[in-house]
């Protein structure tokens, strides 16, 4: 597995959960990727931050062997994403923007079907599925269908229902887009436990807010390439700052 250099955010012989060089990918004439390079240490949080169309889920769907690049390569987990594909798959777990969950079945049913399809026996399944329910808060809903979930609720789901497998890398692509502050709070609460439990996570995500609460780095993502990459505070570093000042004449009535 490829290390990550002093400087990328971990020390020199930290390993690489994620390693990419010269991504492209294009639909049509239309170029999405051009030649972005990814190092992503392992057990860190990792942003990929930009607006809606900069070639975000295109690099998720990549790195996540959903889709193949026209151009470049990458190494995830270890392996090699054009020649161990099903390795790679083994090895992580994706949560896109439309949940995965089906609203016609109970939540703990949704949980049931991701055992039996990681293959677990039906006594692990049931074991690891009453254990992420519990851990995710949903134990109250476990019997009822998921279409009656609220929309944090069937995040926190497809976010369970991804955990069943044990994956060491997790792609969440924009987990928070479309729910109320409240939600994406427990949310990134939910994150920073992952990544305690040793766990990657690739990010996307539109929200500075967001980006600068969870990740260790982040990579600004303009029309296909890299624009910035950092630390939250390098980058802020590189953009001048400005400030308001507010005056009061009376300070102690307000």
């Amino acid at each position: 597995m490829p290390t990550s250099r002093t400087g990328d955010g971990a020390g020199p012989t930290t390993p690489l959960a994620i390693s990419a060089l010269g991504l492209r990918k294009s639909y049509g004439d239309k170029l999405v990727l051009d030649g972005i390079d990814l190092r992503i240490p392992a057990g860190s949080v990792f942003a990929l931050l930009g607006p809606n169309g900069a070639g975000k889920t295109t690099a998720v769907k990549i790195l996540s062997t959903l889709i193949t690049a026209d151009g470049g390569q990458a190494q995830v987990a270890g392996h090699d994403l054009a020649r161990e594909a099903q390795a790679v798959r083994a090895a992580i777990g994706v949560t896109g923007q439309f949940s995965a969950v089906d609203g016609l079945i109970t939540g703990e049913e949704n949980m049931l079907l991701m055992a039996d399809l990681h293959h677990l026996s039906r006594a692990e399944g049931r074991r690891v599925t009453a254990e992420l329910l519990e851990r995710f808060d949903l134990v109250d809903a476990a019997k009822k269908p998921a279409s009656t979930y609220s929309g944090g609720m069937k995040r926190r789901l497809d976010i369970a229902m991804t955990l069943v497998g044990s994956p060491r890398i997790i792609f969440l692509d924009e987990p928070t887009t479309g729910l109320d502050p409240r939600s994406r709070h427990t949310m990134w609460g939910i994150i920073r436990e992952l990544v305690t439990g040793g766990v990657t996570v690739f990010l996307t995500t539109q929200y500075l807010e967001e980006a600068d609460e969870l990740a260790d780095r982040i990579a600004v993502l303009n029309d296909g390439k890299i624009a910035a990459e950092g630390t939250a505070d390098e980058l802020k570093r590189m953009i001048p700052g400005g400030h308001v000042r507010l005056r009061f004449t009376d300070p102690a009535a307000y």
